[in-house]
């Protein structure tokens, strides 16, 4: 496989989404776990449960890591958008899957915006934890999961297709 012009931007959105991705971890340290407990709660007791398990210092940790994640859904979706501009080259996609793989990580990042902001004004806004409120926030984090995880797979598998040597018209090269 050749190295094209689509291969430069995708090498590139794809190492700034490591060195983010990278990034937010460290922020949160042992607190890593606690997003994704908030991110599956589906009810306020639950929500608060996690926040609660949290002393001053643990949820400063929390805190921190929502200021780089305001840049990260825009890094992993240039990623994941370049990433289908290079399977495009590679492979026959069809109107359709080229609008989706478009359109997700856009979908997804948006959804990540509204999680970080509904989980720093929570953070601060106890009062306002209430069970519809999470699972609506709930609702947002997991599509946006299954948009990003989605995306992904589906170009892991069309460049796993094109690595093999399946071609742009689905044969063997």
């Amino acid at each position: 496989m050749a190295l094209s012009a689509q291969d430069r931007p995708l090498i590139a959105w794809t190492m700034m989404f490591v060195v983010s991705q990278a990034n937010i971890v460290r922020l949160l340290g042992p607190e890593g776990p606690r997003v994704l407990q908030i991110q599956t709660s589906w009810s306020a007791l639950r929500y608060r449960q996690v926040l609660d398990s949290m002393d001053a210092a643990a949820t400063a940790r929390f805190r921190s890591h929502y200021y780089p994640d305001f840049v990260h859904p825009a890094i992993y979706a240039m990623a994941l958008r370049a990433g289908a501009s290079r399977l495009g080259e590679l492979t026959d996609l069809t109107p359709t899957t080229a609008k989706v793989l478009a359109v997700a990580p856009i979908l997804s990042a948006a959804g990540d915006y509204v999680e970080n902001i509904a989980g720093l004004y929570l953070l601060d806004h106890r009062e306002q934890i209430t069970d519809s409120v999470v699972r609506v926030t709930t609702a947002v984090s997991v599509t946006k999961w299954v948009l990003a995880l989605g995306t992904l797979a589906y170009l892991a598998g069309g460049f796993g297709r094109a690595i093999s040597g399946v071609g742009k018209a689905g044969r063997h090269q």
